[in-house]
């Protein structure tokens, strides 16, 4: 073949002759053709056979597009390339196909990749990258990535206002206006007063996230979605546990209390219950004792506070009182003792909290500035200049103002033709004129020493159709029972709660035994 091919001389000769010579070969006939054939195939079987021992469904497009481009002798033959076991070089092949095991000793040369998209639906999906080929994890851009931003805790200072707020901590005004201009933000942020706190998020002057607790379980957050905001309300559910104290008193029931581990308000608030039974100014003897049952208010695993009393008992040189909190189908709430009377009185007996008596009624007592016989037709409470002056029942102001010997001097006009006086006070409480009407509990004024006076403390008396009683000793008129229809749920509620108390009780006696 060879030498065949070499002659010049051999082969099909063009001229302008026309003769019969031809090389002395045979033509390619069906014989030639079939040869070819064989040729192609003997050559491909290697790849056939690699192709057929790889398990179903392992082939990929790349796999298909190899199968494809089978060569013919009419096209002409293409080259190849393969990785075939045993061979130490990666071909463009070996991407299409499952890499077979290499031996650890050997170092693969780095393949040339090509970027084949993946579905959309599929972008997100994270797989297994392949020996040797680094994958590239595609990152969220800044715009997609949130910004943890800097922590501001801003508080509300007198005379603050939003705009001072956020000018004084370098906030962007334009930001604040972009969130009043959403409605629940603005009517969440329109009432801000001294000592309220506003949390915020930044990021330069940006903001990022507003807060601001609009309740104990309620707070409203205006947050940065590129460049507007958006207003949500996040609950902050709170807990309320029973609890109990007990304790006996030495000198006083705020040091009792407070070594029984109470806090302030929850000493006032029992205070309060019995304030009608009992003066705790004056009354209190060594080894009273008292016993209640409470509420404590939890949130995210933290106490924040003492919450309602359910249930008391307070023993005062002898005589047990004892109140237990209902709250009717109308949402009436109010104390009662266990036959369902209630605890509370229409007056006050005290109307201080906490306060000592200085002169007790007395109609012959020697005046302290006049120096002679005058009457003393009230309680005088001794108290710091500025403490709260409580109404002692409902009723409306006949007078407030100057009244001579009593300095500046309220009276409240009650039902039964029963009339109350505070005086010496230091000043009036806002809003509490002449002819308004006020319920028990409410400031009326504060304590001081206008008028005859030679310290701060009130002057407070009790008339009764004209006539001057003793505070201390009168009988006062009794509030409402529980109403007829809903005594049966008032037993079935308390009767736990009575429980509780005989519990607590039988303990504390069986420690002092």
């Amino acid at each position: 073949m060879s030498n065949f091919a070499e002659n010049p001389f051999m082969g099909r000769v063009k001229s302008q002759l026309k003769h019969d010579y031809k090389p002395d070969r045979p033509r390619a006939g069906a014989a030639s053709k079939l040869r070819w054939k064989l040729l192609a195939v003997v050559a491909l079987a290697p790849l056939g056979v690699l192709l057929l021992s790889l398990p179903e469904g392992s082939r990929s497009v790349d796999d298909q597009a190899v199968e494809q481009n089978i060569p013919s002798p009419d096209t002409g033959l293409k080259r190849v390339r393969l990785q075939l076991p045993g061979q130490d070089t990666a071909t463009d092949a070996d991407l299409a196909i499952a890499e077979p095991e290499r031996d650890s000793e050997a170092t693969p040369a780095e393949p040339q990749l090509q970027e084949i998209p993946r579905p959309a639906q599929q972008a997100e999906t994270l797989s297994v990258p392949e020996p040797g080929i680094e994958q590239v994890v595609e990152q969220p851009s800044d715009q997609q990535m949130p910004s943890a931003g800097e922590q501001l805790v801003v508080e509300v200072k007198p005379g603050d206002n939003l705009d001072r707020l956020f000018r004084r901590h370098g906030l962007s005004v334009a930001d604040l206006a972009l969130m009043l201009d959403l409605k629940e933000a603005r009517n969440a942020l329109a009432m801000i007063k001294p000592g309220d706190k506003i949390e915020v998020t930044h990021e330069g002057e940006r903001v990022l996230v507003l807060s601001r607790p609009l309740s104990e379980e309620l707070t409203m957050r205006v947050v940065r979605s590129d460049d507007a905001y958006a207003v949500d309300f996040m609950a902050n559910p709170v807990e309320h546990r029973p609890s109990f104290v007990q304790g006996e008193i030495e000198t006083s029931l705020f040091e009792a209390g407070a070594e029984a581990g109470m806090s302030d308000t929850l000493i006032m608030n029992l205070a309060g219950v019995f304030a009608w039974d009992v003066d705790f100014a004056l009354e209190i003897r060594k080894d009273d004792s008292f016993s209640l049952v409470y509420q404590q208010v939890w949130q995210d695993g933290e106490r924040l506070r003492d919450g309602d009393i359910l249930a008391a008992e307070f023993v005062n040189q002898g005589r047990v009182y004892r109140a237990l909190r209902f709250e009717d189908p109308e949402g009436r709430v109010d104390y009662y003792t266990p036959e369902g009377l209630s605890v509370r009185k229409a007056f006050l007996r005290a109307p201080l909290d906490f306060s000592r008596v200085s002169s007790n009624f007395n109609p012959n007592r020697l005046h302290p500035v006049l120096k002679t016989r005058r009457p003393h037709k009230g309680v005088d409470y001794a108290a710091p200049k500025g403490t709260p002056i409580k109404a002692a029942g409902d009723g409306r102001i006949i007078f407030r103002g100057r009244n001579g010997g009593y300095g500046n001097c309220v009276i409240i006009q009650h039902g039964g033709n029963i009339t109350t006086l505070y005086a010496h006070l230091s000043r009036f409480a806002r809003g509490r004129n002449k002819g308004s009407r006020v319920r028990q509990g409410q400031i009326v004024g504060y304590v001081g020493s206008t008028g005859l006076a030679t310290a701060a403390h009130l002057h407070y008396e009790y008339r009764l159709n004209g006539v001057h009683r003793n505070p201390r000793t009168v009988p006062l008129p009794e509030a409402e029972p529980v109403s007829p229809k809903y005594r049966e749920a008032f037993l079935e509620a308390t009767r736990p709660l009575v429980a509780q108390l005989d519990a607590i009780s039988e303990t504390r006696l069986a420690r002092l035994d």
